[in-house]
């Protein structure tokens, strides 16, 4: 019984201490799609970034937004023409995951608590 005890907790010892690497430097640049639902509607939105801009496409409309790197996986994003108070407002982009061509990320506004997940892929 004892080895068994040993056993179970090195086992939780070494997998508790793993940590998923992140190549966030691989989704610096390049063009991406992001899934969500919208108001009980699976919509996609595809945008391009390269170092200091990003350009969104969602449902025929485009907008544009500068990009200021945190680190190598935080950036904030601004919008250069908004429309309204609600998109002068900068959002933090953090990612938290990496695989392949995949990223997984949190978002909320700029000095909010409130944050939300995404997941996007690189397609180009």
């Amino acid at each position: 019984m004892k080895q068994f005890a040993l056993l179970f907790f090195s086992t939780l010892l070494i997998s508790s201490c793993y940590q998923q690497e992140r190549n966030c430097v691989d989704f610096h640049t390049g063009t991406f799609e992001f899934e969500t639902f919208l108001d009980g509607e699976l919509v996609t939105t595809t945008f391009i970034r390269n170092d200091s801009i990003e350009i969104d496409f969602f449902r025929g409309k485009v907008d544009t937004a500068s990009i200021r790197w945190i680190n190598d996986c935080e950036y904030i994003v601004q919008k250069l023409s908004p429309k309204n108070m609600a998109e002068k407002k900068a959002i933090h982009m953090k990612i938290l995951t990496t695989d392949k061509n995949i990223y997984t990320f949190e978002y909320g506004l700029v000095d909010s608590n409130n944050k939300q997940r995404g997941t996007a892929k690189k397609i180009k």
